[in-house]
């Protein structure tokens, strides 16, 4: 069911909350029943994306009708008892945003407020008493203004509260004193803890070369007809791999656009009559590394994009990151890439990986 759900909502191209609701299945499906999907809401102006590790990440943005550039801001606070809160922000113009920022929010006046470099640079964090401030402020108001010299950006905060409820919720704070909105007087060592970074120890393919076509038009014959459910076509470019002494990997275009495309990935036993599986993984193969990148553009001001990258483990494929660019609001490629699952690869001696 997940698998058709992403499936169904990368080729019908729907809005982005739906996009989101089918990624979250498919991500608890691809870790096991037992792992249930980080927590994630869009609420008006600002939205929620949890990881794997518990680490959760709230961004706000511009009121959609505003005549201002882009902006945007980020909150990140890690899992565990008294842990602080990291806020970040970026600011957008067609002739560039350089210097600190002021911010006004009712009687509250912020200045030298660090911005986030547009070009991924290292994270420009507010200090802990601005955090502070800008906070308390932020759920009093409706709107936060910032100016760099004449330049003007207004910072919706519909949707905040909501947001950061959720988020205190998914970390397990709410009724305690280090909750964000419902605080209490439930012991902080009730927090829920951290979970652990999952490691995979990565395995090259033993050959980088492609299969013969005569094995590969062999492994297609074998795929059952279900599997392209949601595919334009079962006639578009397939390759096949030799990953082991004893498992192939089938590789096929299911679905070509002019800004997305989709390939299925199936691993199959090295004898007739093959059997192919359909796998969770899905992207572009790469045989020098045996990697799977997944990437999902979508259409809009800003053009998000949704990516995934699974490494093969020996057996399969195991999920090694993922990330949403979330609303993006003006932001071309986004904002934020909000991770939604996090992992350390142990690569191969003499491996080296791009993603």
């Amino acid at each position: 069911m997940a698998q058709r759900c992403e499936m169904a909502v990368a080729l019908r191209g729907v809005a982005s909350v739906w996009r989101r609701s089918c990624m979250t299945a498919w991500v608890g499906a691809a870790l096991g029943a037992a792992a249930a999907p980080p927590a994630s809401l869009l609420h008006k102006d600002w939205e929620l994306q949890c990881d794997n590790t518990r680490t959760c990440r709230a961004a706000g943005y511009a009121p959609e009708d505003t005549a201002d550039g882009p902006v945007s801001l980020k909150i990140t606070r890690a899992a565990g008892a008294a842990t602080p809160i990291q806020m970040e922000l970026r600011l957008e113009a067609e002739d560039g945003v350089t210097g600190t920022a002021r911010m006004q929010v009712g009687s509250l006046r912020l200045t030298d407020l660090p911005l986030s470099a547009p070009d991924g640079g290292a994270a420009k964090q507010f200090s802990a008493l601005q955090t502070q401030a800008a906070l308390t402020a932020f759920f009093k108001a409706d709107l936060a203004l910032f100016q760099v010299g004449s330049q003007r950006w207004t910072l919706s905060l519909a949707g905040l509260n909501a947001v950061l409820l959720k988020m205190d919720e998914a970390q397990g704070r709410l009724g305690t004193p280090g909750a964000l909105i419902r605080k209490g007087t439930r012991s902080e060592a009730e927090v829920l803890a951290p979970l652990p970074v999952p490691q995979i120890r990565a395995v090259v393919p033993v050959s980088t070369r492609p299969l013969s076509n005569a094995i590969t038009q062999a492994l297609l014959k074998a795929v059952p007809k279900s599997d392209y459910e949601y595919c334009s076509s079962s006639e578009l470019q397939a390759k096949a791999y030799r990953l082991t002494q004893h498992l192939l990997l089938l590789t096929q275009t299911c679905e070509m656009g002019a800004y997305n495309q989709t390939e299925l990935l199936w691993l199959a036993p090295d004898n007739a009559p093959y059997l192919p599986r359909l796998l969770q993984a899905s992207g572009e193969f790469d045989p020098a590394t045996g990697a799977a990148h997944y990437g999902m553009k979508g259409r809009g001001l800003g053009d998000c994009w949704h990516t995934q990258t699974w490494r093969f483990s020996g057996q399969g494929f195991t999920l090694a990151d993922e990330g949403v660019d979330g609303a993006c609001r003006g932001f071309v490629g986004g904002a934020w890439q909000l991770p939604v699952h996090v992992s350390r690869v142990i690569e191969p001696a003499g491996v080296k990986t791009q993603k």
